[in-house]
């Protein structure tokens, strides 16, 4: 199935160039792996080369590279990933974002525990715009 009609609501919520970025990546990963997880694992690393998610979409990244160890894989695996953070960004970065979502603590917080934190808020905004 084309990328366009698979588009997740996050990346729909988009600019135009994230929502190209992905179905690009997809539909060149189905026709080397076939429909299926492994194509949006795929796409998905692909994507998270340029923006990071934020909310309930993505936005383009300070500078581009792999996000997390998942992303930074050739061939993407099922594991843990930091759910689209930027976890190689800087901790000031996190903290900026974190407190652009209105992460509570984020002041005491260590690098690790900010990757995390913006995750949970991510994904709670995530939640709200589907509903």
């Amino acid at each position: 199935m084309p990328g366009r009609e698979e588009l997740p609501s996050t990346i729909a919520r988009s600019s135009k160039k994230a929502q190209r970025t992905w179905i690009k990546a997809h539909d060149s990963a189905v026709e080397t792996y076939g429909e299926g997880q492994r194509s949006h694992r795929t796409a998905f690393a692909a994507l998270k080369h340029s923006f990071e998610k934020v909310g309930d979409h993505w936005e383009p990244k300070q500078s581009k590279g792999p996000s997390d160890e998942q992303a930074a894989r050739s061939t993407p695996k099922p594991g843990k990933t930091a759910g689209g953070v930027d976890a190689n960004a800087g901790k000031e970065h996190l903290y900026d974002l974190a407190k652009e979502l209105g992460v509570a603590g984020r002041s005491s917080m260590t690098k690790q525990q900010l990757v995390e934190a913006i995750d949970k808020a991510n994904n709670r905004k995530t939640a709200k715009a589907r509903s």
